[in-house]
C-alpha cells in the first residue's frame, strides 16, 4: 500500500458536554437576566478536529499509510505535528499556511434519550481550499502514487467540487471517496456537482441527514424519518444511488447499508453506552476506506467500519481504534 491521501479541513474543536439543552437554555437565560456571568460545572475538552484530519488520524491509528493536506497556522501546524509524530514515516503531513476552522460542538440527550450534536463553527480558510493548493509536482507525484484519494466536507469549502474533480483525476489508479459532510445549505448545488463529476467518483459516504438532504435535492420524500427501519436505509441507499449514479455507503445510527442502485447490502449497528460522538463518521470512514483497499465484499466491510465505530464511540477521550482492538472485538462478536 502506498499512501492514502486525504483532505483537506482541520479545525480545533472544544466539546463541550450538557445533561440536556433544556438545562443549559434555562442557564444561560438566568445569566442574561442579572446581566451575564459565568454558567460552572460544564465538562469540556479541545480536541483535534476537522473531517479530514480525524480520517487521517484514524487511518494511521488503523495501520495505514497517511497523506494529509490541509491549512493551519502556526499554532495549528504544531498542534497537528504532535499529534501525528506517535506514527512517524506513515504520516506524511503537508500543511498549507492559512486560518484553520474552530468549532463548539455542543453534545446532549434529546427528546427520545438519544445523544446528539449540535455544532458551531467558524471555517477559516477551509472555505477556500482549491486545486490551487495541491498542484506542486510533488503534490501531483503523491497523488499518481495514492491508492486511496479522500475529500471529505465538501459542504465546508465552497471550491470542493473543483478540488475533489482536480485531485480525482490526477490519481488515475486510486479508489476516489468522498463524505460532504452536512449539505443542508446546498444541497442543490451538490447534487449538481456530484452529477457532473459521478464518473471520476466511486463512493459517496452519507449519514441519515445528508441522506435527507439528498433525497430533496433530487425531488423525492424524506428517505429516512425519525423512526427508520432496516429496510428503510436499505431502500435509501439503493434510490441515492440510482439516482446519481454512484455507489452509496450510508452510515446511521441502526446501521449502515452500501448499494451500486442495483445491489444493496446492510449491517445492524453494534450497540454500545455512547461517551464521544464528535468524529464517530470520521472514524467509520477511515474503517470503510481500509475495507475497499483490503478488498472486504461489501457485508464485511460494513461489519468491519461499524466495529471500528463502535470502538471509537465507547472511547471517552475520542481515541480512535487500532487493529488489535478490532480484533479482539471481532473475536468475541463471532466474526472471523
Amino acid at each position: 500500500m502506498n499512501s492514502i491521501v486525504v483532505m483537506s479541513d482541520f479545525f480545533v474543536d472544544r466539546l463541550i458536554k450538557l445533561n440536556s439543552k433544556k438545562e443549559f437554555f434555562n442557564a444561560l437565560a438566568d445569566k442574561a437576566r442579572f446581566g451575564g456571568g459565568s454558567i460552572r460545572g460544564i465538562p469540556t475538552v479541545d480536541v483535534k478536529g476537522g473531517n479530514a484530519v480525524n480520517v487521517a488520524y484514524c487511518l494511521a491509528s488503523l495501520g495505514a499509510k497517511v497523506t494529509l493536506f490541509t491549512i493551519a497556522d502556526d499554532i495549528g501546524s504544531a498542534v497537528i505535528r504532535q499529534i501525528f509524530s506517535k506514527f512517524g514515516d506513515r504520516s506524511n503531513l503537508q500543511i498549507i499556511n492559512g486560518k484553520h476552522g474552530r468549532t463548539t460542538s455542543f453534545e446532549f440527550q434529546d427528546e427520545m434519550y438519544s445523544k446528539v450534536n449540535v455544532m458551531v463553527s467558524d471555517i477559516g480558510d477551509n472555505a477556500n481550499f482549491g486545486p490551487e493548493r495541491i498542484d506542486s509536482p510533488d503534490d501531483l507525484k503523491i497523488l499518481n502514487n495514492a491508492d486511496a484519494v479522500i475529500v471529505v466536507n465538501w459542504a465546508s469549502n465552497f471550491k470542493g467540487t473543483q478540488l475533489a474533480e482536480h485531485v480525482f483525476a490526477n490519481s488515475p489508479k486510486a479508489l476516489h471517496f468522498i463524505d460532504p459532510a452536512d449539505i443542508a445549505t446546498r444541497q442543490q448545488e451538490f447534487l449538481d456537482s456530484m452529477t457532473k463529476i459521478a464518473y471520476i467518483i466511486d463512493v459517496l459516504s452519507i449519514n441519515e441527514n445528508e441522506c435527507n438532504s439528498l433525497a430533496e435535492a433530487v425531488g423525492i420524500d424524506p428517505l429516512l424519518l425519525e423512526c427508520y427501519s432496516q429496510t428503510s436505509v436499505r431502500n435509501a441507499a439503493k434510490k441515492l444511488a440510482e439516482k446519481i449514479g454512484i455507489s452509496i455507503d450510508l452510515h446511521t445510527m441502526i446501521g449502515a447499508a452500501w448499494s451500486n442502485g442495483k445491489e444493496t447490502e446492510f449491517v445492524h449497528a453494534i450497540k454500545v453506552e455512547a461517551q464521544t460522538l464528535t468524529g464517530a463518521g470520521d472514524s467509520w470512514d477511515a474503517a470503510d476506506i481500509i475495507g475497499y483497499l483490503a478488498g472486504l465484499d461489501a457485508k464485511e466491510r460494513l461489519i468491519y467500519a461499524n466495529i471500528c465505530s463502535s470502538l471509537y464511540i465507547r472511547n471517552p477521550h475520542a481515541q480512535p481504534a487500532t487493529m488489535t482492538e478490532v480484533s479482539e472485538l471481532l473475536e468475541r462478536i463471532g466474526h472471523k
